[in-house]
């Protein structure tokens, strides 16, 4: 792990994080929270097309939001 650079957290499921949504997810929207996380570190939101305005919104009203990436840009969770 490069601690110099940013570092998403691992995604297993690609299903947006909206509320009662189970669409496939398109975006990753990196945060953090200087209150609660070192700089360095980046937690994922999925979103699907529908849902990333709003959660980007969310989290950029907050000051959390950091980047939005395609999901194909995320590292994997390792399942075994």
């Amino acid at each position: 792990m490069n601690l110099l650079s940013p570092t998403p957290d691992a995604v297993d499921e690609l299903v947006c994080s909206a509320r009662g949504c189970r669409s496939e997810a398109a975006w990753g929207l990196l945060w953090n929270n200087p209150k609660l996380h070192t700089p360095e570190r980046r937690k994922v939101w999925l979103a699907c097309d529908d849902h990333r305005e709003h959660l980007e919104q969310y989290l950029g009203t907050r000051s959390f939001l950091r980047d939005v990436v395609p999901v194909s840009e995320l590292p994997a969770a390792d399942v075994s």
